[in-house]
């Protein structure tokens, strides 16, 4: 086998990761109304995938172009040309399902409409809504010869390209802004008579319906016609080295290169006529690495992620709501409830409220005299951040790492960063080399005399939205060792040049993946010995070469291997004499799968794991990254049993086999089983029983 066999591109996988939400949206046991917003994620992540993916296989091109490395240019090239083919047919399923789903949605008399659908009673309310609510917010770019266009378009918004055209001249074109920040996508046509029917036009069909409103006196036309274009931008940002510029200026030097970075997509209506296509293909400045393809009526489809149901409440996912765990409630304080015992919680099953009341109550108790917390994401209205200036006036001394290169949250962090510091908060803007990854916090408190430390080691972000959609797992304890080792992260990051030793934690980029290789080549060795050997493991990607070489290794060996990847996967399991002893599902529902978790047997002295890290390259070298070990049994257990329950899904679980094909896991003659729902229901039986 050809060592470029080994590994299955991790950017074809993504695009198979991204197959399986489509699978959701095609899912006619899904409600009508979640199946359109899985539509919306599916769009929102090839959004991402372009601006992120697929510009750095456009970078690797470029740059082995000009170092005259041939082959690697034709490699790069290659895998460009399958991600645009893989790409262009999901667009047709893309499409294939959206006809599905719109009907689906009329049959609960649930109606989009197009422009032309509309009765003579919703045009005129269209129109009346458009001059009173939407005209105020449009400002449309008039393009002349001297138009740069690429310049002035926002990569995150869609567009209206326009041309108004007079007989015996050229057209005149123009580009129209969807003012989607502004005004809602989605509107709900009040009825004319029955009330049965429910209406919805989006804010594109309003404004194309109303076009000649925006332009009539301020150009002369005889006609004009519009179609919805969609320009996705490279994501990269470069860093310049001035040494008089601060860090947080460079990072917002960055937001405006971004803003003003090439295409790498431009996807725009099937209906568009020629002459607008090649237009806008000239002032984008497409080239033969860009993606330029047409498609269906609307772009920016990610706003369906928000699609309102007007219907019944079984057009949605029934809630699953919050559990309450009494080990926390059951006690006056949370600090009385770690101490008692090392605490659990996986979201969004449990309360998230746990965490922000650990933050909450730090922040009064007299006796807390300091927190530390290190943030990559929040929430834009965040209780946390309160909480930590509340800390502040209260006299404590707060430390909080900000990670500004959380992509796509730059922005939010740098004015997060800069509130907190008028609030007297000490801010540390991380690493200059590493990005901090790890979802840490740890409040000392001084009992007896002595100053304890509680810790907090999560696998998901401190964000109390995503908390209520992502599945991750949040580790109270009072165990000092580990608690001193969390301290000494956050003195690492203040002094990455000082030498540091962890016992217990694994930690990136200085003892994560030895860590971790240890742990599977002690497997192989316990296997050799006649012990019990076996590795679980649960991550989003798995695209680090030289962990899957030992994964590898294990397999030939005879260690059993199971993972659950939510996302890439570069492995290929089932591969005779190399991997026949590795099994991988993925398992994609109505929450997104956010744990990193990690299993070893250890000839029967179990070893489990949770950690903020992913095994990618990234994430064990480049990147600040926390994993702690789980010592309570019980809190073992728990995991394990998480674990089983979801190798156990006989509906949403899919296996991921050499190929990626997406096939869902075999039922047999086994029970329907719903994995997320499931574990619902046990997490619910296990706080019955306290």
């Amino acid at each position: 086998m050809e060592s470029t066999d080994l590994y299955y591109p991790k950017e074809l996988s993504w695009l198979a990761f991204n197959e399986r939400v489509l699978q959701e949206a095609a899912d006619k046991n899904n409600p009508a109304v979640e199946r359109i917003r899985f539509l919306g994620i599916y769009s929102n992540n090839l959004d991402e995938f372009f601006r992120v993916r697929v510009s750095d296989v456009k970078r690797q091109i470029i740059i082995a172009q000009n170092d005259g490395n041939e082959l690697e240019a034709q490699h790069q090239r290659k895998l460009l040309e399958q991600i645009q083919q893989k790409v262009m047919a999901l667009s047709k399923k893309f499409d294939t399902i959206h006809k599905d789903v719109v009907k689906a949605l009329a049959r609960y008399n649930i109606y989009i409409l197009q422009k032309h659908e509309l009765t003579d009673y919703q045009r005129e309310w269209v129109r009346n809504y458009f001059i009173n609510k939407v005209l105020r917010h449009i400002a449309p770019i008039l393009i002349d010869k001297k138009t740069d266009l690429l310049s002035r378009l926002n990569g995150n918004a869609v567009y209206l390209y326009v041309a108004l055209r007079r007989e015996g001249r050229s057209p005149r074109f123009a580009a129209v802004q969807v003012p989607t920040g502004e005004v809602p996508r989605f509107f709900l046509i009040p009825p004319q008579r029955s009330r049965k029917n429910k209406h919805i036009i989006l804010l594109d069909d309003m404004i194309q319906l109303s076009m000649e409103d925006i332009f009539r006196g301020f150009v002369k036309f005889d006609t004009l016609e519009s179609y919805s274009f969609k320009m996705t931008r490279d994501a990269e940002y470069s860093i310049n080295d001035e040494i008089d510029e601060s860090y947080v200026e460079k990072m917002s030097e960055s937001m405006k290169q971004r803003l003003i970075a090439e295409p790498v997509r431009v996807i725009h209506d099937q209906d568009m006529p020629e002459d607008m296509v090649e237009d806008l293909q000239k002032r984008l400045k497409v080239t033969k690495l860009d993606t330029l393809h047409s498609a269906g009526h609307y772009r920016n489809f990610k706003d369906f992620i928000g699609f309102p149901n007007p219907g019944r409440e079984y057009l949605e996912h029934p809630p699953l709501p919050a559990i309450d765990t009494k080990d926390f409630s059951a006690y006056n304080t949370v600090f009385d409830a770690i101490s008692d015992h090392d605490i659990l919680l996986y979201y969004p099953y449990h309360r998230f409220l746990h965490f922000t009341e650990f933050v909450r109550q730090a922040a009064f108790d007299p006796n807390v005299k300091s927190i530390r917390i290190n943030i990559y994401r929040v929430a834009s209205h965040s209780r946390i951040i309160s909480s930590l200036i509340d800390a502040v006036d209260n006299g404590k001394k707060v430390t909080v790492i900000v990670e500004l290169r959380a992509r796509f949250d730059e922005e939010a962090n740098i004015e997060w960063s800069k509130r907190m510091t008028d609030a007297g908060i000490r801010v540390v803007l991380g690493v200059p080399s590493l990005k901090i990854h790890s979802k840490l916090c740890i409040v000392s408190r001084e009992e007896r005399g002595k100053l304890m430390h509680y810790a907090h080691f999560g696998t998901g972000n401190f964000n109390e939205k995503t908390a209520k959609i992502y599945t991750d797992f949040s580790l109270f304890t009072k165990n000092q060792e580990l608690a001193e080792e969390g301290n000494a992260v956050f003195d690492l990051i203040s002094n990455p040049y000082r030498r540091y030793k962890f016992q217990h934690l694994q930690i990136s980029p200085l003892n994560a993946r030895t860590k971790i290789q240890s742990l599977i080549r002690q497997e192989i060795q316990y296997l050799k010995e006649g012990h019990k050997a076996g590795i679980t493991f649960k991550i989003n990607n798995l695209v680090d070469n030289e962990l899957i070489d030992d994964l590898y290794r294990a397999s030939q060996a005879g260690v059993k291997i199971r993972g659950i990847v939510r996302g890439m996967c570069s492995l290929r399991p089932g591969i005779k004499g190399l991997s026949e002893n590795i099994k991988i599902i993925s398992v994609v529902d109505r929450f997104l799968e956010h744990p990193r978790v990690m299993i070893f047997n250890g000839g029967g002295n179990r070893k489990v794991y949770i950690s903020s890290a992913d095994w990618m390259m990234r994430n064990m070298d480049n990147r600040i990254e926390v994993g702690a070990p789980v010592y309570d049994d019980a809190l073992q257990q728990r995991i394990v049993d998480i674990m089983e329950i979801q190798f156990r899904d006989t509906m949403k679980a899919r296996e991921i086999d050499k190929e990626q094909v997406n096939q869902y896991v075999r039922r047999g003659n086994r029970k329907k089983l719903r994995s997320q729902e499931e574990i619902y229901d046990y997490l619910k039986q296990l706080e019955e029983k306290k």
